[in-house]
């Protein structure tokens, strides 16, 4: 039996949200429901409302009256919200990233494993796919993309190896890309090399940061005094993001200042240290190696 996703650090960062029986919480990452679960199990009167852009996670709806789905973006967070006569919230939680089920579904092209059609996007509604972006995109915007969202050094000659190739066959799937640059990967770092690639597809074609940045800036004004926001991250860019957001309320991490110098920030980091994964849990989970959770407070 094929699990649709395992959530990562779930009683931790159900913990950091400080649940108020009565309280209204926002989950931005549905999936597989494991958080919202968790969630609803610490509400009596409360209200819990699920965000999934992924049509798929649909299939894991709970049926329970203080639960509301929305299969939406959580870049539209403040205007979903508000439809549904939704002000003011008490806590919100994101587990970032790609589930057990995108990755295992060969079709939706999230995994270097196999050979799947370039899709990788989250919403099947979007009209951009993978390939489309290894189609179109100009050499110095391929590796702009690679640089910046793979890290990878050398993005520059796989931008110009894929150009190259597209000129004769398009890359469409995962063999023509792994074809087209099988000369490029560092030797004894295939695996590495290629979860940054994907990961650099993947965020281009979802617009990841762009989305994460817009739906922690909503959450901040949506949060009541004393409400909680809870993040899972699963790479640098976005543990950078949320460590600057919460720090200092904007995402360059520069901290503003009244007019005696004193620290203004609209947010109490909970956890001074990052919060990781046990060895147990790793065990159970190998999947949770990279997830990092950091929790805030509105002040």
């Amino acid at each position: 039996m094929t699990v649709y996703h395992l959530p990562a650090l779930l009683e931790e960062s159900i913990a950091g949200l400080n649940l108020k029986p009565e309280g209204i919480y926002v989950d931005v990452t549905f999936g597989g429901g494991g958080h919202s679960r968790a969630i609803l199990e610490k509400l009596t009167t409360g209200r819990l409302i699920a965000f999934d852009q992924d049509s798929d996670a649909v299939a894991n709806f709970i049926n329970d009256e203080r639960f509301t789905f929305l299969c939406q973006n959580f870049r539209y967070l403040k205007n979903n919200l508000r439809y549904h006569g939704v002000k003011a919230i008490d806590g919100l939680i994101a587990d970032l990233g790609v589930s057990f089920h995108q990755f295992d579904e060969q079709e939706r092209g999230f995994s270097f494993r196999g050979n799947a059609k370039l899709d990788m996007r989250m919403n099947r509604q979007s009209s951009v796919k993978a390939s489309d972006i290894l189609w179109s995109y100009e050499e110095e915007r391929l590796a702009d993309i690679f640089y910046n969202y793979g890290e990878l050094t050398t993005s520059r000659r796989l931008a110009a190896a894929i150009v190259k190739a597209r000129a004769v066959k398009p890359v469409t799937t995962v063999t023509d890309l792994t074809v087209t640059l099988r000369d490029l990967v560092p030797p004894r770092e295939e695996n590495k090399f290629w979860a940054r690639l994907f990961q650099s597809l993947r965020i281009e074609v979802n617009s990841e940061l762009v989305a994460l940045k817009e739906m922690l800036t909503q959450a901040l004004q949506l949060l009541k005094p004393g409400g909680r926001l809870a993040v899972i991250t699963y790479h640098s860019l976005e543990d950078r993001l949320v460590k600057n957001f919460f720090r200092s309320g904007n995402f360059e991490g520069e901290s503003e200042k009244d007019f005696y110098g004193n620290v203004s920030a609209p947010l109490r980091v909970v956890n001074r240290k990052v919060i990781v994964p046990t060895e147990q849990e790793i065990m159970n989970n190998s999947r949770a190696r990279s997830a990092r959770l950091r929790i805030a407070e509105k002040v």
